[in-house]
């Protein structure tokens, strides 16, 4: 094997009481892609973290080209060719393009000001070199979020970096942008530099990468060549036991209308949009990044205002002006964005469960009745199976499952007659995805009309009883029974025509 460009070697990390990291063991070759996995909460982020000076080992040691360093800082990671593109998009959302890739870098003149012609200049020909079709000049905050994710990555891999992690990079990205996302690793590949990547997709995983490392809970699992394992093998070491069956379905709808959209429309957004959801019936909204989903969703939510149409509820028409009108029509969302919509990050996993029901465990309409919280937030830490220290634990402190579990949680919480679920295993690991699919299915067991949109094919194919493939604003398709498969529904997400 090459001579290695990183060593981490028996990294420990202790945060109090909390013992997080247990001796992590990683390495990494130039030019080599090696995947980080684990479910959330095995502690990637942590070893991440350690890497980038966020955090510091309590025990354990990392070289840089055979060479012992000691990164106490990001600035000592940056010196020493580390780039790291989190989750989670940190530019500044009020500065252009140029201004984020060059953020703390300004080129300045001689007056000592910064020299935007130059900023401009040199950000556009990064942007050109690696083919991506963005304006330097544009607000960051004018940019989708598959935008940004690509100006992260740019901001990342311009400068003189020489191992480069990517973590989740392409959850918000669409197939073409995935396909170039992967163009770009490529070519970073080419120039010997190391990429850790980190993500949950297992088909990723066996196209771009050379080797893959497990950690679970915290602990060195193993590290395997990509080549010479599988995803049975790789969940097992994930999860310590095998998952056979990942999805967890039972047909339970009935014929008994729960919810009716006739003839929804928002211009620019989606058009003449009609379908039922039953009792007990997980209703699919599939389609490609663009297609309307979500902003069809937003609306029946009421996110924003639909211009044309009825919504009806039990067989009432209602109206819906706000998203309070909608939770108190009995409609529940979660939202794509968890950690932006979803969830108030700096307040308790109690705080955030009864946020949307606090109106309802009011005494008198003054006092909350404390007793009344805290069953409630009892009922679904136990239900949901949330892995949290308390009640009382900040919500940021848990993974991303388990957070995901809380916003389902808060809309439970609610008494929901309609929940829809946008996205809602994004950024999950599998075990994490397995709880979530069986908590569906009980969910419709119980007679709730469940809305589920997803862009990953085989969560739609496998747990839901019939599906409406969206395209450019419009439903084209309604499929059930044997009728769900990736091929049909592919067909009509892209050109094919309305049958």
């Amino acid at each position: 094997m090459a001579e290695k460009i990183l060593e981490m070697e028996s990294i420990s990390k202790n945060f109090g009481p909390v013992n997080v990291l247990k001796g992590i063991n990683f390495e990494l070759i130039p030019g080599e892609v090696h995947a980080l996995l684990g479910e959330n909460g095995a502690g990637k982020s942590t070893l991440i973290k350690i890497l980038g000076g966020i955090h510091q080992p309590n025990e354990g040691k990392i070289f840089i080209d055979n060479k012992i360093v000691d990164i106490k800082g990001v600035q000592d990671a940056e010196e020493n060719g580390i780039g790291i593109i989190h989750q989670e998009i940190i530019l500044v959302p009020h500065l252009s393009v140029a201004e984020n890739i060059f953020l703390g870098k300004e080129p300045r003149t001689k007056l000592g000001l910064k020299d935007i012609k130059k900023i401009n200049k040199l950000s556009q020909d990064m942007v050109s070199r690696l083919g991506l079709n963005i304006e330097v000049n544009t607000l960051v905050k004018n940019l989708t979020i598959a935008q940004k994710q690509l100006v992260e990555i740019v901001k990342a891999v311009s400068f003189d970096v020489k191992i480069l992690v990517m973590d989740e990079p392409t959850s918000s990205l669409s197939d073409e942008e995935v396909n170039h996302l992967f163009d770009m690793i490529e070519r970073l590949k080419q120039n010997n530099i190391g990429v850790i990547y980190i993500s949950h997709r297992f088909e990723e995983l066996f196209k771009i990468t050379n080797r893959i490392t497990v950690i679970r809970d915290g602990y060195y699992i193993g590290t395997k060549r990509t080549l010479e394992t599988s995803s049975d093998e790789l969940v097992s070491m994930m999860v310590g036991r095998e998952v056979n069956n990942m999805y967890t379905k039972t047909i339970s709808y009935r014929n008994q209308e729960v919810f009716k959209a006739n003839n929804l429309s928002k211009k620019g957004f989606f058009n003449n949009i009609n379908f039922t959801v039953n009792k007990g019936e997980i209703l699919g909204f599939s389609g490609l990044m663009g297609a309307g989903r979500s902003e069809l969703m937003q609306a029946i939510f009421g996110a924003y205002q639909y211009e044309e149409g009825h919504m009806y509820l039990n067989g009432e028409n209602i109206v819906i002006k706000n998203c309070s009108d909608a939770i108190k029509k009995g409609i529940g969302m979660v939202t794509e964005d968890r950690k932006g919509e979803g969830l108030i990050l700096n307040h308790s996993v109690g705080f955030n469960t009864t946020l949307a029901e606090i109106k309802n465990l009011m005494r008198n309409k003054i006092i909350i009745s404390e007793r009344k919280r805290k069953d409630l937030i009892e009922k679904y830490i136990r239900k949901l199976n949330i892995k949290t220290h308390s009640a009382h634990t900040e919500i940021s402190k848990l993974s991303g499952g388990n957070q995901q579990k809380v916003v389902i949680a808060k809309w439970l919480a609610t008494n929901p007659q309609l929940l829809i679920l946008d996205e809602p295993t994004r950024g999950v690991d599998v075990g994490a995805k397995s709880e979530i699919y069986s908590l569906i299915n009980e969910l419709a067991l119980d007679g709730l009309a469940i809305i589920l949109v997803s862009s990953d094919l085989p969560e739609i194919i496998n747990m839901c009883d019939s599906v409406c493939v969206m395209q450019k604003g419009e439903i084209k398709a309604e499929l059930s029974g044997n009728e769900i498969f990736q091929e049909n529904i592919m067909y009509y997400a892209t050109e094919g025509e309305a049958r």
